[in-house]
């Protein structure tokens, strides 16, 4: 009898726990898939001091191979569910796609930033649900720290030392405290102007930071960031966001260029595909963990709505603990549900207390039911992260020690750009990259202070951006990351053109189409003139500019300086007429072209059918006794031109391939003011 198939999607703390129960309750009695975008576990209490520098990345990391040796891990992110079927489609990092069927599916997808509809939010804020937006923020924090202490503007200063925090839960509340400290810690190595020191804002609508938890935990936490420095306004929130500043609900503009979202988290999107019941984004489930009607299919962590039997009427909260307890309970019902366990059982918890870790020596806890402070809550706050990692205790411990006795290492690294991190994304554990599968449309971003992004919301109809509740993630052209691109340098994902497209530049050929609608480019050379005069359209495939039908001067074509990036340029497939590429027709090192010198014998050559354009031809038209020539000054090209062909100035450069010969002299000096552009 073969091996049930048994399928997780996420590695979270729900997902985790629940292939590593599994593994220990089968024992080699069904095959276990994890479908995961990333290949760790990430304990996400422990980001902001990641962001802060306390930890090193990798810390807070548990690698799902080695920690999970029974179970078969496929990195990707779940496309699509086929209920009826029994299978599920994923893509893969690399974009291929694939398929997994299974007997047994545990969703434990997690959970994404909320956005809320606040203008400007989407484009100028970022996130904190993975470890790229931890590494973003520590690097843009640092930038903007060395950016005030070099400024000359007292203005400029205070803007870049300004840092607002939106959305005063667990997350924001840890992230404005360590964020002080840290950088406290930097002014003492670069001092700002006189009277300046960085200033950090924490938002929120309640009347009080830490609104979930018990009012002791947050009178202790309020009064601990107020000492430390952060201004704390309660009862307020973010109006708009700009490239410059926010404007808060009661009116004021805040000028600063740093803006962390953490109003809370929504289900993952993958849920609402599925046409179940919902409630408030996340699937029903009954007390089991299991989606009524559905033997075969178990939900947990937060994309689930668990009832909770201790309240009833109500759902467990979306909390790591809740998760964690979540994936024990539902990896038992699964087993069991295969004749490989005991009996199922309803979920029921015991709420053990909370833990919020302010910084230093500093935190606020509850340990059951026993509210502390201070020192004693710090050692409590530390010992119950170590206790609940699954890996990395010594490594953790051993980085705390030296950040008590060392100073921190204020360096930004530039590994995560702006435009890397977007808001609006379904996958907040992987960075975004150019060129990268199946990423959904990303307009380019400054990746600078104030960085903003352009980007196609899809979180199910409850983003801002222009393409909320798209389907899709159709890649944009030429931004970072996109997939299929004619336009982005390094992507590899150029296209192979056809011969016909190849051809488009040479003399009497189509003009260029990359240029949007066909417009001049900027700069002298830019003016669109007549195709038969000086200053026509350069064409595709030639360095600088191959002159459309003969003329100097014009739009620029695709895979030009100064112009777009076309297919085959550094870092993408080479295209067949530039270098590097598959030799073009009628380039210089290509196969030699017809009517060109020393090109293949053609109709044109002697030898053959006398050539037209070439001495020894027919007699031409619009010569003497002829038919007036185009690609001549007032005429028709020459056909058989019974004479060599007029040497040109001598401020004129010689004729090449594509260049008809004659007396033409350019009146526009070259447009060298693009150049490198890309």
């Amino acid at each position: 009898m073969s091996r049930p198939r048994i399928v997780i999607v996420g590695a979270g703390f729900a997902g985790y726990r629940a292939a590593r129960t599994l593994a220990r309750q089968t024992r080699g009695r069904a095959h276990i898939t994890l479908l995961n975008p990333t290949d760790y576990f990430l304990y996400l209490p422990l980001l902001p001091q990641v962001a802060a520098g306390v930890l090193e990345p990798r810390r807070v990391t548990v690698s799902l191979s080695d920690t999970l040796p029974h179970v078969r891990l496929v990195l990707g992110e779940a496309d699509r569910i086929d209920l009826d079927g029994r299978t599920l489609h994923y893509t893969g990092p690399e974009g291929d796609g694939g398929t997994l069927a299974y007997d047994r599916l545990v969703l434990a997808a997690g959970s994404v930033n909320k956005l809320l509809p606040v203008p400007g939010v989407a484009e100028h804020a970022h996130g904190f649900r993975g470890l790229p937006e931890a590494l973003y923020l520590r690097d843009h924090v640092t930038r903007q720290v060395e950016l005030a202490a070099a400024a000359d503007d007292p203005k400029s200063c205070a803007a870049r030392c300004t840092f607002v925090v939106v959305g005063a839960g667990y997350t924001g509340t840890e992230v404005a405290a360590h964020g002080q400290m840290f950088t406290d810690a930097q002014v003492r190595k670069h001092p700002l102007r006189q009277g300046m020191r960085p200033r950090w804002i924490l938002l929120d609508v309640a009347s009080r930071v830490l609104p979930e938890m018990d009012a002791r935990l947050s009178e202790t936490a309020d009064r601990v960031l107020r000492q430390r420095g952060v201004d704390v306004r309660t009862g307020t929130s973010v109006k708009e966001a700009t490239r410059d500043g926010v404007v808060l609900s009661d009116g004021e503009f805040v000028e600063t260029r740093t803006l962390v979202w953490c109003v809370g988290v929504r289900p993952d999107p993958l849920v609402e595909s599925l046409g179940l019941p919902m409630e408030k984004g996340r699937l029903l489930v009954d007390p089991h963990l299991q989606v009524p009607g559905r033997p075969e299919l178990f939900a947990c962590g937060d994309v689930a709505a668990v009832p909770d039997l201790e309240n009833p009427g109500s759902y467990t909260p979306m909390t790591a603990q809740h998760a964690w307890r979540h994936g024990k309970v539902a990896a038992e019902n699964v087993a069991a549900s295969l004749g490989l366990g005991g009996a199922s059982t309803p979920y029921r918890h015991r709420d053990l207390g909370f833990v919020v870790d302010l910084g230093g020596a500093k935190a606020a806890a509850n340990p059951l039911g026993v509210p502390l402070s201070g020192i004693p809550a710090g050692a409590v706050t530390r010992g119950y992260h170590l206790a609940a990692m699954p890996g990395n205790r010594v490594r953790v411990a051993a980085d705390w020690l030296l950040d008590a006795v060392l100073p921190r290492q204020a360096v930004q690294l530039g590994l995560v750009r702006s435009w890397s991190v977007p808001l609006d994304t379904a996958s907040p554990e992987v960075a975004r990259v150019p060129g990268g599968p199946g990423r959904r449309r990303e307009a380019d971003a400054r990746s600078g202070p104030g960085a903003a992004i352009q980007a196609d919301t899809y979180d199910g109809g409850t983003g801002t951006g222009p393409g909320k509740g798209r389907a899709g993630n159709e890649p944009a052209k030429g931004q970072p990351g996109s997939g299929v691109t004619q336009v982005q340098p390094g992507s590899g994902a150029a296209e192979r053109r056809s011969e016909t497209e190849l051809a488009k530049g040479r003399p009497s050929g189509e003009r260029a189409r990359t240029w949007p609608a066909d417009k001049p480019a900027k700069g002298p050379l830019g003016d669109p003139r007549s195709r038969s005069g000086a200053g026509g359209e350069p064409a595709e495939g030639r360095a600088g500019g191959e002159w459309a039908e003969g003329r100097p001067g014009g739009e620029r074509a695709e895979g030009q300086p100064g112009g777009e990036r076309a297919e085959g340029q550094p870092g993408g497939e080479p295209a067949r007429d530039q270098p590097g590429g598959e030799p073009a027709k009628n380039q210089p090192g290509g196969e030699p072209a017809r009517s060109q010198p020393g090109g293949e014998r053609a109709e044109e050559q002697p030898g053959r059918e006398p050539a037209r354009n070439q001495p020894g031809g027919e007699p031409a038209k619009n010569q003497p006794g002829g038919e007036p020539a185009k690609n001549q000054p007032g005429g028709e090209p020459a056909k058989n031109q019974p004479v060599p062909a007029p040497q040109p100035p001598d401020d004129q450069p010689p004729p090449g391939p594509g260049i008809a010969p004659g007396p033409v002299k350019r009146s526009d000096p070259p447009d060298d003011s693009a150049k490198g552009d890309s």
